[in-house]
């Protein structure tokens, strides 16, 4: 595993299991959220971006996080290794979104888009989950059956998975 895909909807565990995976494999991993938004939520143009996403997939080693626009999912997932989708249930993605959402109003988000405060998005992010959950999910869930046949793709549907996709892939993390 050099070049890692990780995609789900909104508060589905995949930063934490970056940061682990990052961690433990000795792999550079960035976050999507952090290019394509600027301070204030403003948004990166789709130039400044993709330069930036493209210089990324050029690395020999790289763990992406998050979605962005479809063709450069597409690019990112041809430039993968391993693809890992977390697609957990539409409540469990709520209820850790909201949970994550409280604890912004004590500690700002780590590996969230510099300048951009997490609390005034939430009703935005809500919209947003039942959105990708409802329109995006089936087009990424064909996505990753193209690539079934040519990439390791994981594909998590509980938080048990996830966990135990954690323990098997960060077992040295700390």
């Amino acid at each position: 595993m050099n070049r890692i895909a990780v995609i789900g909807n909104a508060g589905g565990g995949k930063s934490t299991l970056c940061r682990k995976l990052s961690r433990t494999l000795g792999i550079p991993s960035y976050a999507i959220d952090r290019i394509q938004w600027k301070p204030g939520w403003t948004p990166a143009s789709y130039e400044e971006v993709k330069r930036e996403h493209d210089h990324i997939l050029a690395q020999e080693r790289w763990i992406i996080d998050g979605w962005g626009s479809f063709d450069l999912i597409e690019a990112r997932f041809r430039a993968a290794d391993t693809i890992i989708l977390v697609d957990l249930p539409l409540a469990t993605h709520y209820w850790w979104t909201l949970k994550r959402q409280f604890a912004c109003l004590f500690t700002p988000r780590k590996d969230g888009p510099e300048g951009c405060p997490m609390l005034p998005m939430t009703g935005t992010l809500l919209k947003m989950i039942w959105n990708i959950h409802q329109r995006l999910r089936p087009r990424l869930l064909a996505l990753c059956d193209d690539f079934r046949k040519e990439k390791h793709v994981i594909h998590v549907t509980s938080p048990r998975e996830l966990q135990a996709l954690r323990e098997t892939l960060c077992s040295n993390a700390q």
